[in-house]
Parts: C-alpha cells; structure tokens; sequence
C-alpha cells in the first residue's frame, strides 16, 4: 500500500506541505483492528543518520511518543538506556510481528518486514495489539504555542 499523498508529499517537500530540511513529521498511529491510539506523537527516520541513530541517546520516550523506522527490517538496543516495544509492519501497515518490552543489548528482525515502530515499554500489552492488526498514520496536531493544555474556559 503506498503512503497517503499528504504523507509522501511531507516527507519529500512537495506541494503546500512543504517541509524546511531537517523538519519534523510528527504522527498519530491508529491500530483500526483494536481501535486504540499507539502514539499521539511519532517521529519518522526515513533517511540516512535519523534512521541510523534512531533511539540511542534519548533517557526515554515520553507518553505517546515513538519513531517509525522505514524502510526497515530489524533493529537492535545496543547501546540503549531503556526498555521498547517494537511493531515490525508490512507495505500495507498490517502488524507482521510485536516484541514486548524488548531490554537493552538485543536484536530482533522480521526478514517480512517493511518497517520498524519503535514505543515505549508496555505499549502493545495497553493497546492489545497483535500480529495480524492494521495501522493507520495521520498527521499529529500541532502543538499550541505557549500552552501546556487547553482550557475549557
């Protein structure tokens, strides 16, 4: 399944949603098959050192945060300071495999994968996501500059 127009469009600087080099695309993932929210705010390492780095160097991710890795069929936690769940994904977005709470210094691979979800530890067990699950990406909403939360006033 090819990626949304506005996606491809994001990610390679085309039309209105141009984006400035180094800008970041920030996502919300849906599983559709259990109806619950994965992230709120993901990152997408689609290219050179983003992908590379991914993770290392971070103390964490905060709630609703995670990076999306693609093109991508295994990664590893060496060097890592903290515990994730990882979604392995096909073309389609449907869930090929899940690893819980994956501790720092290992490997895991999925040779059917397309790309990589990388969460915070307890994720999968709080969604309920499987194998077999679809995901669906959509642009995340800006933040709103200068306020923590928003008022019902």
């Amino acid at each position: 399944m090819k990626l949304p127009a506005w996606f491809s469009m994001a990610l390679h600087g085309g039309g209105a949603g141009r984006t400035q080099p180094g800008a970041e695309i920030r996502l919300q993932v849906l599983n559709t098959t259990r109806h619950t929210q994965l992230a709120s705010s993901m990152e997408v390492a689609d290219h050179g050192a983003k992908r590379t780095k991914g993770l290392l160097g971070r103390k964490g991710l905060g709630p609703g945060e995670g990076l999306w890795i693609l093109p991508c069929e295994a990664v590893h936690t060496i060097g890592m300071q903290f515990p994730i769940d990882l979604v392995f994904l096909d073309r389609r977005h449907r869930i090929r495999k899940v690893r819980s709470n994956v501790p720092p210094w290992r490997m895991s691979a999925c040779l059917s994968a397309h790309s990589v979800i990388e969460l915070a530890a307890g994720v999968i067990r709080e969604t309920c996501t499987e194998a077999g699950d679809f995901l669906e990406f959509f642009p995340a909403a800006p933040p709103v500059a200068g306020h923590d939360c928003i008022s019902p006033d």
